[in-house]
């Protein structure tokens, strides 16, 4: 939408509406045009132009990042990661949590939109709803339309630069080291059916199996460490605890640790457990945790680095970031 649109629709001049829309200090707009104006950008959905106002201006300071939970250990190593390289270019980073809400990551982006940021970064696994990530790809396109910039991690349809942990990959790498190991019998910590993050690393972890002839029996429950907890508990409960347990993330790994030493079951000599991510808290665990690596603080910085790269005239970068499987105390081969 266009600011002469919007003048169109409130009856009034195009100036009027920029005085009104730009907040324009000094140069009062009467109370009654005021309000046709603001009435008229909220029905056609227009915000106003804040990167070229920076521009002429001079450049803003601000970046937006929102993540999931920054309290999560994945989430808080991704914006450590992004504040360093803000705070080497001088910038400083607006940080917003949408607590796993995707209504809430599409507010977040469409109010950083009228605000004065430089660019916006996303980091957080989608969720596997077509008309959520329509509205969240239309909002992003509103970004681009305005002149902004962003950039996202883990998702590679909404037309932007992204930074991609091969989820899928690193599962697969770590059932093919299970499997080597000699384990038989496994049980996956899926996390949430909807969220495209656990789904690729659940796809990633059965493929060897499937070609080895084996199977896994899949436990969903939240992406968290109760989920973890609440998943092993009910492995143990059911009588369905296999030799190897893998969880799609590391604090659903560490819930899962302690539903067992609760209910004494040595890990690993009586069953092996491995995690994913490598979240720091996991090599002080007892045992220490085997696990996926992601470089969670580069690909803040990278995912930053992108967001700020001119983006014209090119075609989004699509940044892979592999995983590399680390071995620890809580896997070793089945007990024969």
């Amino acid at each position: 939408m266009r600011l002469q649109d919007v003048a169109a629709l409130a009856g009034v001049s195009a100036a009027t509406a920029s005085r009104v829309l730009n907040d324009e200090s000094g140069r009062r707009v009467r109370e009654e045009l005021r309000l046709r104006v603001e009435a008229a950008a909220k029905e056609l959905g227009y915000a106003p132009n804040p990167h070229a106002r920076a521009l002429s201006r001079s450049a803003s300071d601000l970046v937006g990042l929102v993540v999931h939970d920054v309290a999560d250990p994945y989430f808080a190593a991704i914006a450590s990661g992004v504040m360093r390289l803000a705070g080497e270019r001088g910038l400083l980073v607006f940080l917003g949590s949408t607590f796993r809400d995707p209504e809430r990551e599409i507010e977040f982006v469409g109010a950083l939109r009228g605000q004065r940021v430089r660019a916006i970064v996303l980091a957080g696994s989608r969720v596997a709803s077509k008309k959520l990530n329509e509205s969240l790809a239309a909002e992003v396109g509103r970004v681009h339309a305005a002149g902004g910039r962003i950039a996202v991690i883990g998702q590679d349809s909404l037309g932007t630069d992204a930074v991609l942990p091969d989820n899928r990959g690193g599962a697969r790498l770590l059932a093919e080291e299970m499997v080597r190991l000699g384990h038989r019998s496994f049980a996956v910590l899926g996390g949430q059916r909807a969220l495209v993050t656990a789904n690729e690393r659940v796809a990633g972890f059965l493929e060897p199996l499937k070609a080895a002839g084996l199977t896994a029996d899949v436990v969903h429950s939240d992406f968290t460490r109760d989920g973890g907890h609440a998943a092993a508990s009910r492995l143990v409960a059911e009588g369905r605890l296999p030799t190897c347990v893998f969880a799609v993330n590391d604090v659903m790994a560490i819930g899962a640790l302690t539903a067992l030493r609760e209910r004494g079951i040595p890990v690993p000599e009586r069953v092996s457990v491995a995690g994913f991510d490598d979240i720091p808290a996991v090599r002080d665990q007892v045992p220490s945790l085997t696990t996926v690596r992601l470089p969670l603080e580069y690909m803040g910085e990278r995912v930053l680095e992108l967001a700020l790269a001119n983006q014209a005239d090119r075609p989004p970068t699509l940044l892979t970031v592999p995983g590399e499987v680390v071995l620890r105390e809580s896997t070793a081969p089945p007990a024969s």
